[in-house]
């Protein structure tokens, strides 16, 4: 027996510039519009699309039911799109298994009879080695029980199953299911679907066809394709809250644009009018320093997005974002009006997005004295958690046990102690990116000052544990010097204040 080959890590399906044309009494229809995709060996795909918008009739050329117009289907290194139907039925029997929507089994077969024929057919191992492994394909789809019945007599889900361990008999690299949950309840196609990750998990490559988006959701890539062309995958992947319609709205209202490298996406501190996502290539997100100075706290690649906090904050620009220096960058851009559609229209993703705010601002906080990556910091700061303050609120009190490390991520806070006669002197003002607390933490536990939060506010802090705090300054030299630094800078200003109230 054959099987697909891949080497030099090429995919294993490369499909290029593929277009399907049908005449029809009113004139031509291109159901296919020059399709460019290549999948992996190992891959899990899901493929989802509205009725019309192509899918199957891709999926139909990918097995051979189907003739391309023009373009190339290349699996495991073979043309099949030059195939003849002999040829094709002689490369689709030992290298591709079918799961059909209608599942397909031979009425007048029984279900051990229905997995042989693929097997017979193909000539493939002796007679007794395919009835022990049709036996097994049974097995393995907790079907064995039943395997003398005809497919009329079990159920639909059953049914499917069988038809599963069918398009396994010839052991075939790739499988590719056309709908083959679209006929169960929802419980049915969960066994299904986990079937297929076993699958996957095996070694096999898996395309799936799915109207489904939660189990799209799950593979590990989804094509979604609409009107003969497919949506960009990274689009989808950044998107990936959204509907299936949302997409599509969305891929017909983005505006892709190139920037060369070094170009420069959005600047800081400018207004912010769009939200792009990244198609290809890399961006560098770099953040201005007091003196003017940037230093790069990421790098962005294709399938991530930013401009949303500008979008959904104070409108301004918190972080250059530049395409990458070694290569152009090419991103989608969605305008502010499209943008708040997109929110309002999509829960999920208004949640996943108001998360991803929450964590680049604690980023941003951290990496006021700081010179780590944004990725870096964000899991030494994983379990951070940021609240916000009303004016006037005591955080800390000066005397009290403390436990617990601050930065300020937005607002203001003012430092207090008391002077010798008890009276509370502010001796500081902390702002955004500055941090209190490791005093106590890195002494003997009692506050040296009170924390209270500024006229001006509320003011948002975010709070480490002792154990985090810890860990975070474990973590980063860098980190550790600074917070050591400003611990003893402040116990000296303390001091100096103590000595000035004395001499009062």
């Amino acid at each position: 027996m054959t099987s697909l080959k891949v080497s030099g890590g090429k995919p294993l399906i490369e499909v290029r510039d593929l277009v399907k044309v049908y005449k029809t009494p009113a004139g031509d229809f291109t159901a296919v519009k020059g399709i460019d995709v290549e999948v992996q060996a190992g891959e899990f795909v899901g493929i989802i699309g509205k009725s019309g918008s192509g899918k199957s009739t891709f999926i139909n050329m990918l097995t051979g039911i189907d003739r391309p117009t023009s373009g190339e289907v290349v699996i495991g290194g073979a043309p099949v799109h030059t195939f003849g139907e002999s040829q094709m039925a002689a490369w689709r029997g030992k290298n591709l298994g079918i799961v059909f929507q209608f599942f397909q089994l031979l009425p007048t077969l029984t279900l051990l009879e229905n997995i042989l024929l693929p097997m017979e057919l193909n000539q493939l191992y002796t007679k007794r080695e395919r009835q022990e492994r049709a036996l097994s394909l049974l097995e393995r789809v907790e079907m064995a029980q039943e395997a003398h019945k005809l497919p009329s007599a079990v159920s639909g889900g059953q049914q499917q199953r069988v038809a599963i361990a069918r398009a396994l008999a010839n052991d075939p690299p790739l499988i590719v299911a056309d709908e083959p949950t679209g006929n169960l309840d929802s419980k049915t196609a969960e066994k299904i679907f986990s079937l297929f990750e076993e699958l996957v998990a095996s070694g096999k490559t898996i395309l799936m066809v799915t109207h489904d988006s939660d189990l799209a959701r799950r593979v590990d890539r989804t094509i979604v394709i609409s009107d003969g062309e497919i949506v960009n995958e990274y689009l989808v992947r950044a998107l990936s809250a959204l509907t299936q319609d949302q997409l599509v709205e969305v891929a017909r209202r983005v505006k892709p644009q190139v920037y060369g490298r070094d170009a420069s996406i959005i600047r800081q501190g400018e207004v912010g009018d769009k939200f792009y996502i990244l198609l290809d290539g890399k961006a560098d997100v770099l953040v201005q320093q007091p003196g003017g100075t940037e230093i790069l706290v990421n790098q962005l690649k294709a399938g991530q997005y930013f401009g949303e906090m500008a979008l959904m904050g104070n409108g301004i620009r918190t972080a250059t974002v530049k395409a990458a220096a070694d290569g152009e960058a090419r991103v989608a851009a969605l305008d502010q009006k499209a943008f708040n559609d997109l929110v309002a229209d999509s829960r999920v993703l208004r949640e996943e997005l108001a998360g991803i705010i929450e964590q680049r601002r604690t980023a941003g906080a951290v990496e006021k004295f700081s010179a780590l990556k944004q990725d870096d910091l964000l899991s030494r700061v994983e379990g951070a958690r940021a609240q916000s303050y009303e004016r006037g609120t005591e955080i800390i009190r000066q005397g009290a046990l403390g436990s617990s490390f601050f930065i300020v991520q937005e607002g203001k806070v003012d430092v207090l102690v008391k002077d010798h006669q008890g009276n509370e002197v502010r001796v500081n003002t902390l702002k955004s990116g500055q941090h209190f607390g490791e005093m106590a933490l890195l002494g003997n536990h009692r506050r040296n000052a009170t924390i209270r939060v500024g006229k001006d506010g509320p003011a948002r802090l975010i709070e480490l544990s002792e154990a985090e705090f810890h860990q975070l300054i474990g973590s980063s030299d860098e980190i550790k010097q600074q917070v050591h630094r400003e611990a003893s800078r402040r116990k000296q200003q303390l001091e100096r204040v103590g000595r000035r109230s004395r001499r009062k």
